[in-house]
């Protein structure tokens, strides 16, 4: 008898994805690099398990296995003849992955723009932060109690970073990575992201992330962020891409004191989005932008109406 693990509705979901056009074109392309000629586990079931582990957030291969093996309909939906493939198998198919990475990267642009077909409001209005990603290594500063600082790590491409608490968890330093994230506010999906070292300032990416954003045929109004990323750069490089950054505001003392306000649209109604938000004086850009009315008749960039 299976164990209540998973849903019996997830299991026909990730059957329905591993037929779905998209995926069905990443296991015809992957399916054409074989060239040993010797038989193995077929694509169609190494893309399942990649599926699998992804969508039930299992951090290792083992239990990845573990768990499909225990799981007639997952097996019978990643593996119809009854051949799971193995943790070996699975370590190798990671690496040939990250080998024709391109492969996966044009699958995952087809999804995206199947999306975006279905739902042609979605990327207006995106939230970016980063989540920070353990190293499943050893991560400890330390070779022992009160001894030498640790000068080899198992996973050396890790560094050291600091998260917020959440929940039951406090924050602290952590060792491993960030994901950082542009993620459509609609939908919850993630439109643009990159895997850095936790030690990586969440700032630096935040305007690659639009710019990646639009690339993929999106075309964002609103960026929402945390008060980490209320600076003028960011702030005056949305402004330029026509995207209004909205940010909490740092609690800084001209922001205490109230004296931080932001300058009004056109209607006197409307608060200009991009401007002194960090409490400095609003930039050129900003100035620029909060001028009414704009010479070919449009209205200032963050202007509700």
């Amino acid at each position: 008898m299976d164990a209540p693990k998973v849903p019996p509705r997830s299991a026909h979901e990730l059957f329905g994805l591993l037929d779905s056009p998209e995926i069905s074109g990443l296991i015809a392309e992957l399916d054409e690099t074989r060239w040993t000629g010797r038989p193995g586990y077929p694509i169609r079931s190494m893309v399942g398990m990649a599926l699998a582990k992804s969508l039930y957030a299992i951090p290792t291969w083992t239990r990845t296995v573990a768990l499909v093996c225990e799981h007639t309909a997952l097996a019978a939906a990643i593996a119809p003849t009854g051949d799971v493939p193995s943790v070996y198998a699975c370590y190798r198919f990671a690496a040939k992955l990250r080998a024709y990475d391109h492969l996966l990267t044009a699958c995952l642009d087809r999804v995206t723009a199947a999306l975006h077909d279905a739902h042609p409001d979605m990327g207006r209005d995106v939230a970016i932060d980063g989540s920070d990603l353990p190293a499943y290594a050893n991560g400890q500063r330390y070779v022992s109690k009160n001894g030498p600082e640790r000068a080899r790590y198992s996973d050396p491409d890790a560094t050291w970073g600091h998260r917020s608490a959440v929940s039951t968890r406090k924050g602290g330093g952590y060792y491993g990575y960030k994901v950082h994230a542009a993620v459509c506010v609609a939908t919850g999906l993630p439109l643009a992201w990159t895997v850095e070292t936790a030690s990586a300032a969440e700032t630096n990416f935040a305007l690659g992330l639009i710019d990646a954003t639009r690339e993929r045929g999106f075309a964002p109004r609103t960026a929402i962020m945390d008060k980490g990323y209320d600076n003028g750069p960011i702030h005056d490089g949305c402004m330029e891409r026509g995207v209004a950054p909205v940010t909490a505001l740092r609690k800084t003392g001209r922001v205490k004191a109230g004296e931080n306000k932001p300058p009004t649209c056109e209607h006197g109604e409307c608060t200009f989005a991009g401007a002194d938000t960090s409490a400095r004086r609003p930039s050129g850009a900003a100035r620029r932008a909060s001028a009414s009315p704009r010479a070919d008749g449009s209205r200032p960039t963050g202007c509700i109406r």
